[in-house]
């Protein structure tokens, strides 16, 4: 059994929330300058380069990419062999408190949802926690603005509707965001599951790599087509027009009922914000 003090995951989160807003992935940031470098559209060329540039910016600058910080998502891979020593909740917002105040970064969550009274250090966090075999402990911080989280759709449909009803849904759904999520955004879809499980994947899906395809070659080329059907749509940076309306689409499913076929959407802006530690 290995021991992991809890305020080694409160030092590692703090460092994780200031790093994942001040430094884009290098997958998200190559696949940006490649579509800067393939768009023929000028305007929305233009608005790529203004995208590229405030990444240099910002990490020349110690800055935030985006002005919003986000609402802090905490994905924690804890081996089976691991013990944490103290609460692993605790240790988690106790990082994100301290990572927002230390990184100067925006204050957005409110504790109720009606009385919208903030909390003023981005607390609490929301934490999904996947047991693993072994003995290896992986923290992933994933701020997520709310430009492109209200954007997010979830849809029952009937097995009838089969991928077709998926392939629509997927992007009438980009369609109606428009310029809203500050394309070009990247597509996580969640198929499968139950009613939670589907929104539950589709956020999940947006931690892949977008240099990564989906492990089942079927789902990779199913990426493929709704990657490529979305950018037909036009939209492009900034909602400007152009062919760079996506920069990534991935896929997470899981088994579902024999009468059901659930299917979310959810989408991050160009600036797709992630960093992860072992611990």
């Amino acid at each position: 059994m290995r021991t992991v003090k809890a305020t080694d995951v409160t030092e590692a989160v703090a460092r994780l929330c200031i790093k994942a807003n001040r430094e884009l992935p290098e997958d998200v940031r190559a696949e940006l300058e490649s579509a800067r470098a393939g768009e023929p559209w000028p305007l929305a060329e233009k608005s790529l380069g203004i995208l590229c540039d405030n990444l240099t910016l910002a990490r020349e600058k110690c800055l935030p990419i985006c002005q919003d910080t986000g609402l802090a998502c905490v994905f924690v891979e804890l081996g089976q062999e691991v013990y944490i020593d103290g609460d692993l909740e605790q240790a988690v917002n106790d990082g994100v408190r301290r990572g927002y105040g230390e990184g100067y970064l925006r204050k957005s969550v409110v504790g109720d949802p009606l009385r919208r009274v903030n909390t003023n250090d981005n607390t609490p966090a929301f934490i999904t926690v996947h047991l693993i075999p072994g003995s290896s402990l992986c923290i992933t911080v994933l701020p997520k603005g709310f430009g492109s989280e209200n954007m997010s759709r979830l849809k029952m449909l009937k097995p009838a509707d089969g991928v077709q009803g998926v392939k629509d849904f997927v992007v009438e759904t980009v369609r109606l965001a428009g310029a809203n999520p500050c394309p070009p955004v990247v597509v996580g879809v969640g198929v499968g599951g139950c009613f939670d499980k589907a929104a539950y994947l589709a956020k999940k899906a947006l931690l892949r790599p977008l240099n990564v395809p989906n492990h089942d070659p079927w789902y990779a080329e199913l990426e493929r087509e709704l990657l490529e059907s979305i950018n037909s749509l036009g939209i492009g940076p900034q909602g400007f027009g152009g062919r760079t309306t996506a920069l990534g689409l991935a896929i997470e499913y899981a088994p579902t009922h024999v009468a059901g076929l659930p299917v979310a959407v959810n989408m991050s802006c160009h600036a797709t914000r992630r960093a992860s530690e072992e611990l």
